[in-house]
This record gives C-alpha cells, structure tokens and sequence, in this order.
C-alpha cells in the first residue's frame, strides 16, 4: 500500500505542476521552496517536543511533500528525479553500514557513529581536495546556530578542542568580561562581535555536553512560551494587562508558572 500511496503522492504533485495546475505551484522554484522546507523542518521537531504524535504524522507528511515537490521541479528542469534521491539516500545508507550490509562487526552504537563519520570523511575527501580549510566543508547557508555547531565539532575531531568542562567555563566568563568592556565603548561592531562569541560559546558548551543546541535552544523558546503565556492568562483572568502590571508582579507569575 505504500508503494501506491507514494506514486499516488507523485501523481498529485506532477498535476499541480502541470499546464491547468495551481498557478502558485506552478510559480515555484527551487529557491522558493527553501523557506518552507525550513519551516516544515521546524514543525516536525516541534511536534516531536510536544509529544503530539497525530501532529507529527501529518507534520512529516509537510516535510514529505516539499522532498516531492523540489524533485518535480528538478525533473522538469532536467536536474534529477525522485529515483535518483531514494537511489541515493539507499546507496548512502548501504554504503554507510558495512556491519549490516556487509562484513564488518560493530558491536556499540558509538562506534557506529564513529565509522559513519569515517565513511563519510572518505566520501568527502575528493570534494574537500584543494580546500583552505576543513571548515570550508561546513555549509554557510544554514542557521548560525547550526554552523557554529558544525564547525566546533569539525574542529574538535582534529584535537582543537577544550580537554575539560572548567576550562569551557573559564572562556565564558572570558567573554563576558569582554562583552562588559564593548559595552562601555559606543563602538556598535565591537559588541556585536562580542555578543557573537558569546553565543559561539554557548554552543560549544552545549557541544561539549553532547547536547545539539539547536534542540536545547528549541525547548527553551516552548518553555518561555508556555511561561509567559501563563503570565497572559493569569493577568487577563484579574482584568488586568501586560502594560499595568509591574515587572515584580510578573516575575512573581512567572515563578508560579515555573512550578506549575
């Protein structure tokens, strides 16, 4: 049934792109696309946070559906098809399992980690020859957050890295001393450029943990969310608003929101 339900998925896509189709699908591009592929991303993930597994089935049908139709738009132009992404992504996966599909044996899923990233290092080695850096690998259009991550881990695979945590936290105080200097000047790039190391640490710290930042950073936006939302309601519920309550009154909300 899933092999009929996906060409069936196909089919749709090809008619809404066809002479007759929807002219706003019709319009699209490439380039278009990649703000809804982003934001389709993000709904899955929240999904996920939320626990709401009837949403994520349909948030991954989203998701789907852009893969789809950023293929048909590549079919048309002559780039490739929709065989040649699953094609490659089965390749990949049969490639990058030598202890499933082949004869390897690894025993521990961090050693599968590791031996996936060593395959990938080999896969890449052509594409990477002649390049300033191996940090030049790391994709620039994607969120800073995630190029920051990428980097730090790139990085830290080749030994440039902080052997402890203390010594993580002694660079971040480091740069909140300097983010305290920048702020007594009124020199507007100095700061930014101390506020983005500040935020370079964070990430390296979270790196460090083994935590991926961009998930960290996600659940703490719910939880502010949900918080301050908390603080909404409770003010609406005694007639009151955001703009006649003061900031002691709204943090005492906010506390009682946080052990709720």
């Amino acid at each position: 049934m899933s092999g009929a339900k996906f060409e069936e998925l196909l089919a749709l896509m090809a008619r809404l792109r066809a002479p007759g189709g929807c002219p706003w699908d019709r319009e699209q591009t490439l380039k278009t696309l990649r703000p809804y592929l982003v934001e389709e991303a993000y709904e899955v993930l929240d999904a996920i946070e939320r626990e709401d597994w009837s949403h994520l089935s349909e948030e991954l049908g989203d998701l789907q559906l852009q893969i789809v139709f950023q293929a048909q738009i590549a079919r048309e132009a002559g780039l490739f098809s929709i065989d040649d992404v699953i094609e490659a992504i089965s390749q990949k996966l049969v490639r990058r399992h030598p202890h499933v599909f082949g004869e390897e044996s690894i025993e521990t899923a961090g050693r599968v980690v590791k031996r996936w990233e060593e395959i990938k290092a080999e896969e890449k080695a052509g594409k990477a020859q002649g390049a300033e850096s191996i940090l030049e690998q790391t994709p620039r259009h994607q969120p800073a957050l995630l190029e920051a991550f990428d980097m730090g881990k790139r990085a830290a695979r080749k030994g440039f890295d902080w052997s402890r945590y203390d010594d993580l936290l002694d660079k971040l105080r480091e740069e909140l001393d300097e983010l305290a200097e920048a702020r007594q000047g009124d020199d507007a790039d100095a700061l930014e450029d101390e506020v983005g190391d500040l935020l370079f640490m964070g990430v390296n710290i979270a790196r460090f943990l083994k935590i991926n930042p961009e998930l960290a950073l996600k659940r703490a936006n719910r939880k502010f969310r949900e918080r301050f939302g908390y603080i909404e309601r409770e003010l609406r519920a005694q007639g009151r608003t955001l703009e006649d309550s003061t900031l002691e009154e709204m943090e005492q909300l906010w506390q009682q929101a946080k052990s709720a």
